[in-house]
């Protein structure tokens, strides 16, 4: 059958179809730069979403890494305010029992003066009654010397029956 065709006429036919080839892709060429140029704004808004996508997600991330660093200060402030208040509570424990333990030494340092002073009365008294009786015996040795060298004679009076020397007449004799 294509034998039978004159050899112009496949030249023709087949220079159509190269023709008809070359503009349909000239064509198709310009019609997609054009729609290039003419994109769709869907397409534009699809990729403006997906860029804040990425920038939300990386943001979230730093979000999230923040978070979890906040929260380990917190639970680290938590537990030193934990010891801070276990420590304050610690010092005024000590601080009651310290003031209990003053309390408690004032009162046995008040009673220890009170004795102190009670002993010192009593020593007082004591050194006077010795003080005393060391007088009447030197009263008494003097008397003694005085009667054994003979300085000092006693009469008594033959009525008195007591014989008491103190109510008896006292006279001095000297030798």
């Amino acid at each position: 059958m294509f034998a039978d065709l004159p050899q112009e006429l496949i030249l023709y036919i087949a220079g159509a179809l190269l023709l008809g080839w070359l503009l349909g892709s000239v064509s198709a060429r310009l019609n997609e730069r054009l729609r290039a140029k003419r994109r769709d704004p869907r397409d534009d808004y699809i990729r403006d979403l997906e860029a804040k996508l990425r920038i939300a997600l990386g943001d979230s991330a730093k979000s999230v890494d923040e978070i979890s660093r906040l929260q380990d200060e917190l639970s680290e402030s938590a537990e030193g305010l934990a010891r801070r208040d276990s420590l304050i509570n610690e010092h005024l424990d000590s601080l009651a029992k310290t003031r209990s333990d003053l309390k408690e030494s004032v009162l046995k340092t008040r009673e220890l003066r009170a004795e102190l002073a009670d002993r010192a009365t009593e020593n007082v008294h004591a050194e006077a009654k010795i003080r005393e009786v060391e007088t009447e015996l030197s009263v008494a040795q003097a008397s003694t010397d005085l009667l054994a060298t003979g300085a000092l004679q006693y009469a008594f009076d033959e009525d008195d029956e007591t014989n008491d020397p103190i109510s008896a007449d006292v006279r001095r004799t000297a030798p």
